[in-house]
């Protein structure tokens, strides 16, 4: 067993550790049963402190890799002891760890697991970007019952490889109010923003290609790249978005295939690009012909309507920007949609992929959203989220301000739905998250939004838009909690 702790990186010690052994632990390295060096071995071969081992162990246990045994020191569990059954010791199989490609092992789990862990009912999630519950589940059943009615003589089960036709009217619509020009060749309807990203990725980039991204930036988006066996190259994001003073040097010399930005309540920071960044940019993709790849799922979630930023498709005259729209944060939780709007070319390629991935889109969802869109109603939604948001974002502020005392600090938002908090450099925001965590709220720690780890150790994004009022105040008690005990630790 070899575990080398590098100094000169910012990652924890404690977590450098960690993730070596979990790493040898899953790859079968370390064998069930295997006993793991004592918390002072471990210190001296690596030059940490003893505590700093702990900590290690302590994650470890946490996700049930290791356990303590009293006498024995720390031995690793990941299936049969060594006191089971010699035969059952002896059993072959599939060694799955050999058989599932290392790009597709992700060894940094955080990300997911926050969201897998979030289910469970007594889990307060500061973590989950969704829109509040203001749908009336007994009118939302009334709508289906009143599709399936309509359309059961069809063949429901099928719809367009593009999307259902009435869908893609009701979206142009909704495009000219945001002064977006577009016809139904230029739609492409899809699930969500992620498979929108993975089906763009795929029908643009070959391995080796290289792609500019904001950092911070989603997770869902930097690991889409790097599973097509491409290079992220990342840009900073300050206060007015995209940062685009070295923009052009990057072009020239990284040669990127495009760039990906979110414009309009940027997760996880939640700023809004400058008008002035955002000319820069369109100028800088039509002078080099690098297309620009929009997400935007809360531009329409400015708490006042009257200062909803533009997006980047509508200031765009040359076809340039790939722009794509997710209701997440705007429609029913669990039926969200997404569309894409780019040259027919481009929709054709996406269309194809649907074609082969897919058996159809989800009929019921688009039917929902074109009723909802049709009938005024998915406006009036939006109004009512809007506000509900602004008031949770005011009262998880109140929460916060409390605590700046202690050193923490934030920009208020605008709108969208997350705050992006920094905590004083004595306090780790993973030993944040995994402490919230064991208490029953889920927060997300700024590191998992860089994609080489190089950023967001004090940092943390915290959604506000989820959970009721009365959840965020018993959720920020523990947050608060939480913080003071690591300052007095500290």
């Amino acid at each position: 067993m070899r575990v080398v702790v590098d100094k000169e990186n910012r990652i924890p010690y404690y977590w450098q550790i960690a993730d070596q052994l979990k790493k040898q632990i899953l790859t079968g390295i370390l064998t069930d049963g295997t006993i793991l060096p004592s918390e002072r071995v471990l210190a001296e071969s690596t030059g940490v402190h003893r505590n700093t081992v702990i900590k290690a162990y302590g994650i470890l246990k946490d996700e049930e890799l290791v356990e303590s045994v009293h006498g024995v020191g720390y031995r690793v569990t990941c299936g049969v002891h060594p006191e089971a059954e010699e035969g059952q010791r002896r059993k072959k199989g599939v060694n799955w760890n050999h058989a599932i490609k290392d790009e597709y092992q992700d060894m940094e789990k955080t990300f997911d697991d926050i969201f897998q862990r979030f289910t469970e009912e007594s889990q307060i999630s500061f973590s989950t970007g969704m829109a509040p519950a203001v749908f009336d589940a007994e009118k939302v059943a009334a709508d289906f019952e009143a599709i399936l009615h309509d359309e059961q003589k069809k063949p429901f089960y099928l719809s367009p490889y593009q999307g259902d036709l009435s869908l893609r009217k009701c979206i142009l619509a909704f495009l000219r109010e945001k002064s977006i020009r577009a016809s139904l060749g230029q739609i492409q309807v899809l699930s969500e923003m992620n498979q929108a990203m993975d089906f763009i990725v795929t029908a643009l980039l070959k391995p080796g290609d290289k792609v500019l991204l904001e950092e911070p930036v989603s997770p869902d988006v930097y690991r889409a790249i790097a599973l097509a066996g491409c290079k992220a190259v990342t840009v900073q994001v300050d206060e007015n978005g995209m940062i685009c003073d070295d923009l052009e040097t990057l072009i020239e010399r990284q040669k990127p295939k495009f760039i990906f930005v979110n414009s309009s309540f940027h997760d996880p920071t939640g700023v809004v690009m400058s008008t002035e960044r955002r000319l820069k940019l369109l100028d800088l993709a039509n002078r080099y012909g690098v297309p620009i790849v929009e997400e935007d799922a809360a531009s329409e979630l400015a708490f006042d309507e009257a200062l909803q930023p533009m997006t980047l498709k509508s200031m765009d005259r040359h076809d340039n920007v790939i722009y794509i729209y997710s209701f997440s944060l705007t429609f029913i939780p669990g039926l969200s949609l997404a569309f894409v709007v780019a040259p027919e070319k481009l929709i054709k390629s996406l269309s194809y992929l649907v074609s082969i991935r897919m058996i159809s889109l989800d009929w019921m969802r688009q039917k929902l959203l074109t009723a909802f869109m049709s009938e005024g109603r998915y406006r009036e939604k939006l109004s009512l989220i809007r506000e509900l948001n602004r008031k949770k974002a005011l009262l998880m502020q109140s929460c916060l301000d409390r605590l700046k005392p202690l050193g923490i600090t934030y920009e208020p938002p605008k709108g969208g739905v997350y705050i992006w908090c920094r905590l004083p450099n004595r306090i780790d925001s993973r030993e944040v998250a995994r402490l919230c965590m064991k208490r029953g709220v889920s927060v997300i720690p700024g590191d998992v939004f860089y994609p080489g780890r190089n950023g967001g150790y004090h940092q943390l994004r915290l959604n506000f838009s989820f959970e009721t009022e009365e959840r965020i105040l018993e959720g920020m008690k523990i947050f608060g909690a939480v913080i003071e005990e690591l300052s007095n630790d500290a």
